[in-house]
C-alpha cells in the first residue's frame, strides 16, 4: 500500500508526517517514543489498521526524523509537542483522531487529550506514565542507558541503541538483525544527535499530568508490558486509574517492546475502543 508524505508547520517547527488509507475513515495518529522516528510504526502496522477501516497518520516528533531540529537552548514542553500533533491534524484536514502514543509518545498523547480534548476522539497510551514522582520509574541500568550521551558516528549510535534495547526488551522477542536494520534505516533517513536529550528535558520540564488525566472526557486504552524495565508497569496502572473511562491492557511477555509480537492485542483493542466512540 502506498503512503502519502506531507508536512505541517507549527510556528517555526516543521513536522514531517505520512498518511495511509482514506481520509474519510476515522483517523488514527501515531506518535513515536523518545528519539524514535515515524518508522517505529512500520507500514505493516499501519496497513493492519487501514484494513480495519482506519485512516492512519504517522509523524516525526520535533528533534527526530525529518521534523525540525531545535537548538541546544530549546526549552519546549510536552504541551508544545501536543500542539505539533494538532498542527499535523490541521494540515491533514482532520477534525479529531484516535491519538496513539508509545512511551514519550504516550505522554504527548495524554497532553494532547488534556490540552485539546475536542481534537482527541480517543486516547491510546502505550508503555507510558503520568509524570508523577515514584511512578513508572526505570531500573538504574535502564536509566543509565536512556541518558547516555549520543555516539560520535552512526555506526556507533546503532551499536549503542542495540545495547540499550537489550536492557529493556524481552530477550525472547529481541531480534538483533531486525533491530540493527531498523536503527540503521532510521539514521540513514535522519540522525539528530542530542535530539533525544532535548525531548527528555521536555518531559522533565512539563511536570505531572495527574490532575488533567482525571478530567479527561474521552475513552482511553492504556497498554503496558508486564515486564517493562524502562517504564515500570506502575506507570500504566496509574494512568488507567486516573482516567475516568480507561481500560488497562497488560500484555504478557512484553517489556518496553513495540514489536510485532505485541501488535495483535493492541490492534484488536484500539479497533474496539474506536467503535465505542460511535453511537
Amino acid at each position: 500500500m502506498l503512503c502519502a508524505m506531507a508536512h505541517a508547520q507549527n510556528a517555526e517547527i516543521h513536522l514531517e508526517y505520512e498518511t495511509f488509507g482514506s481520509p474519510s475513515d476515522p483517523t488514527l495518529i501515531c506518535l513515536p517514543g523518545n528519539g524514535n522516528q515515524l518508522l517505529l510504526f512500520p507500514e505493516e502496522f499501519c496497513e493492519a489498521f487501514v484494513g480495519r477501516g482506519f485512516h492512519v497518520i504517522r509523524m516525526d516528533n520535533r528533534d527526530a526524523g525529518l521534523s525540525s531540529t531545535t537548538p541546544e537552548s530549546a526549552d519546549y514542553t510536552l504541551s508544545d509537542m501536543a500542539d505539533d500533533v494538532v498542527a499535523v491534524l490541521d494540515a491533514a484536514g482532520v477534525d479529531d483522531a484516535v491519538v496513539l502514543g508509545v512511551s514519550l509518545g504516550g505522554m504527548i498523547a495524554q497532553t494532547a487529550a488534556i490540552d485539546h480534548p475536542d481534537r482527541v476522539r480517543a486516547l491510546v497510551s502505550i508503555m507510558s506514565t503520568t509524570g508523577e514522582p515514584g511512578i513508572g520509574t526505570p531500573t538504574p541500568e535502564a536509566m543509565n542507558a536512556l541518558i547516555a550521551a549520543p555516539a560520535s558516528t552512526i555506526a556507533a549510535q546503532v551499536d549503542q541503541d542495540l545495547e540499550a534495547r537489550r536492557i529493556w526488551s524481552n530477550p525472547d522477542w529481541f531480534d538483533e538483525a531486525q533491530m540493527r536494520a531498523y536503527f540503521t534505516a532510521c539514521y540513514e533517513r535522519s540522525w539528530v544527535p542530542g535530539g533525544a536529550g532535548r525531548q527528555l528535558q521536555a518531559i522533565v520540564r512539563s511536570g505531572d499530568r495527574a490532575a488533567g488525566l482525571a478530567t479527561l472526557p474521552m475513552p482511553a486504552l492504556v497498554v503496558h508490558g508486564e515486564n517493562d524495565t524502562l517504564i515500570h508497569p506502575s506507570g500504566g496502572a496509574r494512568t488507567a486509574e486516573l482516567i475516568p473511562d480507561a481500560e488497562l491492557l497488560v500484555i504478557e511477555g512484553m517489556s518496553h517492546d513495540f514489536v510485532y509480537q505485541a501488535w495483535p492485542p493492541i490492534i484488536e483493542a484500539v479497533t474496539a475502543l474506536t467503535a465505542r466512540t460511535f453511537g
